[in-house]
């Protein structure tokens, strides 16, 4: 996809949330030229600046906004139910195909750049490599490659292990010289048969050594922390983002820790809660239903109290200043967390406490900061890429607008 545009363009809607500031703008335009915003402001000041034969968009009564971003995808796995084991059964050329059509579903969803958390072999490079030609409309994509994992860790199919401080280096320079945008690497057990999501796969020093060649190359990290142990490893280890957060104890159970609370925040560190991962989002919902009809079973019961219970974790990390570290991620991919889906992220952070605005900024704002690309994308400001997104409604005032996408732009060409 051409990062270009042959032409100026003048993109207008009735509102405008530019990812700045907590109420949408009416009566607003964006001037795209290059890809990239030239001028924003009152349509008609707008309107005066552009050439006469400029193209005109105009999107009606919809709210522009910045493109979604997505901070944790796995786009080799279908997101269709079936354990992990019969996923990576799937040969390397399936998985690239099954990668290209998630692509496309996001992107349709208004979500214009993405993190590829963790992919087998060469797979995540090689859909890097189809969209930087142009092959597939897609989001823009930053790839950790193989996440590092120790000797029959989470996602050790995917061919990246490493024990031990040694190891994990090198694992590190080969990911880098690979093409890594990132470091991803699995400080806790997971859902991989055989591991054990309670307990940490890696000390202290490990993880640093990750962090400190990353850093070397001037790449981010990430790491994978169910785990409450691996939380605290982690922020003593100076990782950049903390994927789940689950406070997770050995015996399964989520118990919240204020003191590791307080480590995260004095340390700085993003966070990516994954909640519909854990909930299900459209399942949550369903349990709700039944009941408030009075038909919930016993089983049914145990796991909605399972799932109160992981937004109630989520609760108390906001009484610790952490809200502007929060980004939403999908974990779409996995079990059968389906691509196209941001917006149940932003849905259960709305019932956690975000109002709407900061549940955008969130997906937009803060989690282009926690990606480092806060100076490209994330907001609608003059000399930005023109990642933009319309919604049929204000998402600043109801966070439901975002399952409603209408036009999507990414370096400002409609791709939607």
């Amino acid at each position: 996809m051409s990062n270009q545009t042959a032409k100026p363009v003048l993109i207008q809607a009735e509102k405008l949330a530019d990812g700045l500031t907590s109420t949408s703008r009416p009566g607003q335009a964006i001037l795209v030229q290059d890809g990239r915003i030239r001028a924003v402001g009152d349509c008609g000041e707008i309107q005066h600046q552009a050439p006469p034969d400029i193209q005109t968009i105009d999107l009606g009564d919809a709210c522009l906004a910045p493109g979604l971003i997505d901070g944790h995808t796995h786009l080799s796995l279908a997101g269709d139910g079936r354990p992990y084991v019969e996923m990576f059964a799937e040969t390397d050329e399936m998985m690239v195909l099954t990668g290209a059509m998630n692509l496309q579903r996001h992107l349709g969803a208004g979500i214009t750049t993405i993190r590829e958390h963790g992919a087998r072999n060469m797979v995540g490079f090689a859909l890097k490599e189809g969209v930087s030609r142009g092959y597939i409309p897609a989001p823009r994509m930053l790839v950790s490659g193989r996440p590092i994992t120790c000797t029959g860790g989470h996602f050790h199919m995917c061919n990246e292990v490493a024990d031990g401080e040694h190891e994990i280096r090198r694992s590190v320079r080969r990911l880098v010289h690979e093409g890594a945008d990132y470091i991803k690497i699995m400080a806790s057990g997971g859902g991989t048969k055989g591991t054990i999501p309670g307990l940490p796969s890696y000390t202290t020093a490990e993880l640093h050594a990750a962090v400190h060649e990353a850093h070397h190359f001037h790449r981010l990290t990430a790491a994978h922390c169910r785990a409450k142990e691996s939380m605290v490893r982690a922020v003593e280890a100076g990782i950049d983002l903390m994927e789940h957060a689950e406070f997770l104890d050995p015996d399964g159970e989520l118990r919240f820790d204020p003191k590791l609370a307080e480590m995260m925040a004095e340390a700085g560190i993003w966070v990516s809660p994954t909640l519909q991962a854990w909930i299900g989002y459209p399942a949550f919902v369903a349990l709700e239903e039944k009941r408030d009809a009075g038909v919930l079973t016993p089983a049914e019961e145990k796991e909605l109290q399972r799932a109160e219970g992981r937004l109630d974790i989520m609760r108390r990390m906001l009484d610790y200043d952490l809200k502007e570290r929060i980004v939403p991620g999908t974990d779409s991919g996995v079990n059968d967390l389906e691509f196209g889906h941001l917006d149940y992220d932003l849905q259960l952070l709305a019932r956690v406490g975000f109002t709407p605005s900061e549940a955008l900024a969130s997906a937009t704002r803060i989690s282009a900061e926690a990606i480092g690309m806060g100076e490209e994308i994330g907001t609608i400001e003059k000399g930005k890429v023109a990642d933009l997104v319309a919604f049929d409604g204000d998402p600043n005032a109801d966070i439901n607008a975002c399952s409603r996408v209408v036009a999507v732009f990414q370096a400002g060409q409609r791709v939607k």
